[in-house]
């Protein structure tokens, strides 16, 4: 196990992408020090399931945020764009309109953008990677797939799409079952599995487990190939001294039957990962010991810099021993509910 000791990277060790999965706040966040350490060998693979038709326009809230921190402009609000004005929401409201999603002027201009482009027969991926050029991005932001998968929460004896229940329902516990629509359906995108299999460094980011990371790894093929790279596998823990700083995560870990700590991350991405960096010790994985806190730039691109460093530790120490990992785990169990898709554990 490493304890909380200084590391560097160095981009010498290894060459090829630096893999980030990613969700919304935490994940963007470390996407953030990652481009100052990476530069554009950084490649995200950023969850969809979250996607939401609203006001005639694609949403696509975690690829969307995470371009938004690359590409510093992100509202200190947490969300959306920097200054940007609600002049069409304010007069949706006006006409008697129930807005519970709100999206900036500039924001719905881009989602608007990209339902046409779809409509014309444009893939996911294309749509994603024209806005992060457009707002002047280096790395690439991909989706986990071009085909839609659309999470699904029960709760209170309920079901809600994703972005109702965080939104309409306030998270609201406990969560009683997840699902996601049609990811049997779902491949990962060429662009991904490409990056993959060249990568120096896989990193899962500090994004929840469940609906944030879960639906990528549900993908058909993708944990296939997270499992076949040669690249290590390293978790970033989304828990700060224990405890959750944004979002339902507690809920989500407790109905996937998972502690709320540095072993139950692990535990949740069982046969995955091959280091975790975490400010707790993870009892049966290496452990990289240092504050995961990303609250400024400086704090991020250290994260980021320590993660890059053990993951090449890692790479280092495997290749001395001439050892190559062999990943296990299990596959996402299907939903016995009709129609139901597949369940997120």
């Amino acid at each position: 196990m490493l304890g909380h000791r200084p590391l560097r990277y160095s981009p010498r060790v290894a060459t090829g992408p630096v893999i980030l999965l990613s969700g919304g706040t935490g994940g963007a966040k470390l996407a953030r020090g990652l481009l100052d350490v990476a530069g554009d060998d950084l490649v995200v693979i950023a969850n969809t399931g979250d996607d939401v038709e609203a006001h005639g326009g694609y949403v696509a809230p975690d690829p969307d945020l995470v371009t938004f921190w690359l590409a510093d402009r992100v509202d200190e609000r947490g969300w959306g764009l920097r200054g940007d004005t609600f002049a069409v929401m304010d007069g949706l409201r006006e006409l008697g309109d129930d807005v519970w999603f709100n999206l900036g002027d500039r924001d719905l201009a881009l989602c608007l953008r990209r339902a046409r482009r779809l409509a014309e027969g444009a893939r996911l991926t294309e749509t994603l990677d024209e806005a992060r050029r457009a707002l002047g991005v280096a790395a690439r932001v991909l989706p986990m797939s071009d085909e839609p998968v659309r999470t699904r929460i029960r709760a209170r004896g309920a079901w809600h799409g994703l972005q109702e229940f965080l939104i309409r329902e306030r998270g609201a516990g406990p969560v009683e079952d997840v699902a996601l629509d049609g990811v049997e359906l779902a491949r990962p995108v060429p662009e991904a599995l490409e990056a993959i299999a060249a990568a120096r460094a896989i990193v899962v980011g500090p994004s929840n487990p469940v609906i944030s990371i879960g639906p990528i790894l549900a993908v058909p093929g993708m944990r296939d190939a997270l499992r076949a790279a040669e690249a290590p596998v390293i978790g970033v823990s989304p828990l700060v001294r224990g405890q959750v700083l944004k979002g339902p995560t507690d809920a989500f870990m407790t109905w996937a039957g998972h502690a709320l700590s540095s072993d139950g991350i692990v535990a949740h991405y069982h046969g995955l990962l091959d280091g975790l960096v975490a400010d707790r010790r993870a009892g049966r994985l290496p452990t990289l010991e240092t504050d995961v806190l990303m609250g400024d730039a400086a704090s991020r691109r250290r994260v980021a810099d320590e993660t890059l460093a053990f993951a090449a530790a890692l790479r280092s120490a495997r290749a001395g021993a001439g050892a190559r990992r062999a990943r296990t785990g299990p596959a996402p169990a299907p939903d016995p509910r009709p129609g139901g898709g597949t369940r997120a554990r």
